[in-house]
């Protein structure tokens, strides 16, 4: 009796920890299979000069102009209050083999949360994934693993000085991890934000695809096509979008970057 009355402290505890999210995105198809619920966390490590999720990488509980109107971005929220919401769509992950997947920000960034969030989900049947930069030790990420179906993780050049350009930081421990995740047999999607400028060269893009092909178990590559969407986010938080008005890649020249990473026997989608 007693240990079943320690059980359930136990759950309830988790159940009860905390996490700073900013959205909650229902009926998505991409960021894994089927339909999804996709739950954004905030606060990242990197500063990516295209991020369309600006409001995302401060921690802090920050106002943003949309409109004429100021938006509070950033909320605390308990395991169970999440779950709740992502339980609401169990039918349609059913149907379509889909599930809940911790975005950001950097869903790494606030383990205790995600990974009570992550394994409820998965006591409740629900297919659990995360998308993630992989920057952070990875004592970190061997929290999530046994938590989750599929871990999608963004390799965006193999060129360190490069990557710290227009990031923030280097990229070794990036690809140090994903070697690491790979080898723990974990199921793992490359995906490569593709931004003109940055690395969108079929040179540039088959290196990635070389780097993720020589990951034990790696099978897929998804290309995402860089877009402006977050660009007005930045004049709402007051600051400067430094990608200045790129253009968007043509699907035909995506296609041509597709027929590029695929020659290393890797499948290659575009979008993800």
């Amino acid at each position: 009796m007693r240990r079943e009355r320690n059980d359930h402290h136990m759950e309830q505890d988790k159940l009860n920890i905390k996490g700073r999210i900013f959205d909650i995105q229902k009926f998505s198809i991409h960021d894994g299979p089927g339909i999804r619920t996709i739950v954004f966390l905030k606060g990242c490590v990197l500063r990516c000069r295209w991020c369309c999720n600006p409001e995302s990488q401060n921690f802090d509980i920050e106002t943003m102009k949309v409109g004429e109107k100021n938006k509070v971005i950033g909320e605390d929220v308990t395991v169970a209050q999440v779950l709740e919401e992502v339980m609401k769509d169990m039918t349609y992950y059913k149907r379509s083999g889909g599930g809940l997947t911790l975005s950001g920000g950097e869903s790494l960034l606030q383990p205790d949360f995600a990974c009570a969030l992550l394994e409820a989900a998965r006591e409740s049947g629900i297919n659990t994934a995360i998308e993630s930069s992989g920057c952070v030790g990875y004592g970190i990420i061997e929290r999530y693993l046994p938590h989750l179906d599929l871990f999608m993780l963004d390799i965006k050049h193999v060129d360190s000085a490069k990557h710290e350009a227009y990031t923030g930081l280097p990229n070794s421990l990036i690809l140090e991890n994903a070697r690491k995740i790979a080898e723990s047999g974990q199921n793992l999607v490359i995906r490569v934000p593709v931004i003109p400028g940055f690395n969108h060269t079929p040179e540039e893009i088959r290196k990635i695809a070389e780097f993720a092909a020589s990951l034990p178990g790696v099978e897929e590559l998804h290309l995402l096509p860089y877009h402006r969407f977050g660009q007005d986010k930045y004049e709402g938080l007051g600051r400067e979008y430094l990608l200045g008005d790129l253009e968007t890649l043509s699907e035909e020249y995506m296609r041509m970057l597709q027929d590029a990473a695929a020659e290393t026997g890797l499948q290659v989608q575009i979008g993800g």
